[in-house]
């Protein structure tokens, strides 16, 4: 899109993938706000190489393998008045950094009464099917939902993790994000607007639909996406919702969506007990069961680690073929 702007032509989105979209995002921050800083291990490994050469060690800071330690140096660093951007890399590492965050993170603003801030990012990337094996293929979100004090993320398009993440850093409250790596080369239209912010909190309609509410978190959007295509070709119209904040789950959008389809499958990749799957379900269950004309589909990994055989792992996670059935069965 190139409207006229003073009798010339200026660009008002970029296409770029959902990766360029994550490091843009930081640029632009660390760019408007001295205090942000980034902090991680292997930082330009992981698609930050920019940030290592436009920004010099003050700003970017390379740490050792040593997680909870960096962790608690990016909370001490939060509430002294920084706001860090610490990399985790792969999801797995949450665990080891998990003390940090549950302990102190998210309990360090009300355990003082609010007289402590801790506007901290955690990011990390979901790395599965990809035969790394079970220690460093796992889906943790889940774990951490049950946490009061923290925010969630886990947006699905280049635009929605821009737009999110921005929102994060300038966030007052520790904020967790979990990018999906299956959508790292997705590209879209991404604002150049450098204060292009959206909501924490607030779902989106990927694709409206009448006959059937499709729930799809993170990676999950892609092969629901392809399902929701297929089936259009047999008559079947499939709304599909990215919940984009996983904590706090915008559940008004999912509940007005089964209102009106009466219908809802829920499809993620993390393991389905105790998972944000099962939490929608229950929410739906108890605020808007006198909608539902089917029982709800919850679509998940099994509960086994992931194997490395990459012939086994690709049974584990919900593929468009299986989505499209499940939806077929609500119908």
């Amino acid at each position: 899109m190139l409207p006229a702007v003073n009798g010339q032509n200026a660009r008002t989105h970029v296409r770029m993938s959902y990766l360029e979209a994550v490091v843009q995002a930081q640029i632009e921050e660390l760019e408007r706000d001295e205090s942000v800083i980034v902090m991680g291990e292997d930082i330009a490994l992981y698609g930050g190489g920019k940030l290592v050469e436009q920004f010099d060690e003050r700003r970017i800071w390379s740490m050792p393998i040593s997680e909870p330690s960096f962790t608690g140096v990016g909370i001490g660093a939060a509430i002294s008045g920084l706001r860090p951007i610490v990399d985790l890399t792969i999801a797995s590492f949450m665990y080891l950094a998990s003390d940090q965050i549950i302990n102190q993170a998210s309990k360090l603003r009300y355990m003082t009464g609010g007289q402590i801030r801790v506007p901290i990012v955690i990011r990390c990337c979901m790395y599965y099917g990809t035969a790394l094996a079970a220690q460093h293929s796992d889906r943790p979100y889940p774990q951490f939902l049950n946490v009061p004090g923290l925010k969630i993320i886990s947006p699905t398009t280049p635009a929605d993790i821009k737009g999110l993440l921005k929102s994060a850093i300038r966030d007052d409250d520790p904020v967790l994000v979990f990018e999906d790596t299956k959508l790292w080369t997705v590209k879209g239209d991404v604002p150049v607007d450098r204060e292009f912010l959206l909501p924490i909190g607030r779902a989106d309609v990927r694709r409206p639909g009448a006959d059937v509410t499709v729930v799809a978190i993170a990676g999950a959007m892609r092969p629901t996406l392809e399902a929701a295509e297929a089936l259009a070709e047999e008559g079947v119209s499939v709304e599909v919702i990215d919940p984009r904040t996983l904590k706090p789950l915008d559940t008004d959008t999912i509940l007005r969506s089964v209102a009106k389809t009466g219908r809802l499958v829920i499809v993620e990749n993390a393991h389905r007990i105790a998972s944000l799957g099962a939490e929608i379900a229950a929410t739906i269950a108890e605020e808007g069961f006198s909608y539902l004309k089917k029982p709800i589909q919850r679509m998940a990994a099994p509960d086994v680690h992931v194997p490395f055989s990459p012939a086994l792992e690709g049974q584990l996670f919900p593929g468009k073929e299986r989505i499209a059935a499940a939806i077929r069965r609500v119908l």
